[in-house]
């Protein structure tokens, strides 16, 4: 099965552009395109692709509300935001809006291809660097509204959601706790469906946000 993409960006020539590299492969294929933050959402809930590259500056609505709108309306729909500048602040506030990774418009085709079949898996597009630097901002700026209750977890699980803080994969956090990789998958999903949160990097954000994790730690 193919994995459904939407583009949504004001200029007719980057979404053309999108277009064209995202149904070169087999395995993906463009279900529509929206040219403001309000079409996007309009898109997201019509067509519920699997994946939604979204420009974070457009006119009508911008794509941080354009993400929270989508994410609000609990679709599976994954956002990828393009930008033109790495990790302003128009990028953070998408991120807290719930977006799954962020992608440069000079982005090369075959990185693009892989950046919405690792978000469309279910994974964020974060790379360590940016993960640290995103996760020292959101906590020296915690947002009281977005602290969730981390009262549901147990001790376990509270223990993998500090080690998904220091970025370490399911694969190094079942070495480290002398579990099975599978375990720790079982762990890492009732993380995520306890703090109702998408993916790894919206779990780090509200452990960071509710204290149990300091930058440096």
């Amino acid at each position: 099965m193919s994995i459904r993409v939407g583009i949504a960006d004001d200029q007719a020539l980057v979404r053309s552009g999108f277009r064209m590299i995202v149904e070169a492969r087999p395995d993906l294929e463009v279900v529509g395109e929206a040219e403001d933050g309000e079409q996007a959402v309009a898109l997201a809930q019509a067509l519920e692709p699997d994946v939604l590259l979204l420009d974070i500056r457009m006119p009508v609505m911008d794509g941080i509300e354009a993400t929270r709108r989508i994410v609000a309306s609990g679709k599976r729909t994954r956002i990828l935001i393009l930008t033109t500048f790495d990790l302003d602040e128009y990028v953070y506030a998408a991120i807290r809006a719930g977006a799954s990774g962020f992608l440069l418009k000079d982005v090369e085709p075959a990185e693009l291809v892989d950046a919405i079949r690792v978000v469309a898996a279910g994974n964020s597009l974060f790379g360590p660097a940016a993960t640290e630097r995103l996760m020292a901002r959101f906590a020296h700026e915690p947002e009281p509204a977005a602290v969730r209750s981390l009262e549901e977890l147990t001790d376990r699980e509270r223990e993998i959601l500090r080690l998904l803080a220091t970025g370490l994969s399911n694969a190094e956090l079942a070495e480290q706790l002398h579990l099975s990789e599978t375990t720790v998958k079982t762990h890492v999903s009732a993380v995520l469906r306890k703090l109702h949160v998408r993916d790894r990097v919206q779990a780090v954000i509200a452990a960071y946000d509710a204290g149990l994790v300091r930058p440096g730690a």
